[in-house]
């Protein structure tokens, strides 16, 4: 299963200008004390026993480190009736990179 993917500049564009997307951090909760962009912290080991934290009518995007947790996540919830997912291309790095170099990478 493809995932739809944000990039770093559009996520931030569209935080910026007021829309309403639920950001969902699926990294360790120790990652998430380095650095994070404000997101809502479920580690991908537990998203399966706190799906009632998420709303089925909200736009999620999904966000970890380089990526690939953030496709398993947004794969995971598609497949439980998520429909509207996004996972942010790149994790947190990217973010740093092109959008927030503040945001300490690790």
């Amino acid at each position: 299963m493809s995932v739809p993917e944000i990039q770093a500049e559009e996520l931030k564009q569209r935080l910026d200008q007021g829309d309403k997307l639920f950001l969902l951090d699926v990294r360790d909760e120790y990652e998430y004390e380095i650095s994070n962009i404000g997101g809502h912290l479920i580690p991908l080991p537990e998203l399966a026993k706190r799906l009632d934290e998420l709303s089925v009518d909200e736009e999620i995007v999904a966000v970890c480190k380089h990526g690939p947790r953030g496709v398993k996540a947004a794969e995971y919830l598609r497949k439980h009736g998520f429909k509207k997912v996004l996972n942010l291309r790149g994790g947190i790095h990217a973010w740093s990179d092109r959008v927030d170099r503040k945001i300490r990478k690790y």
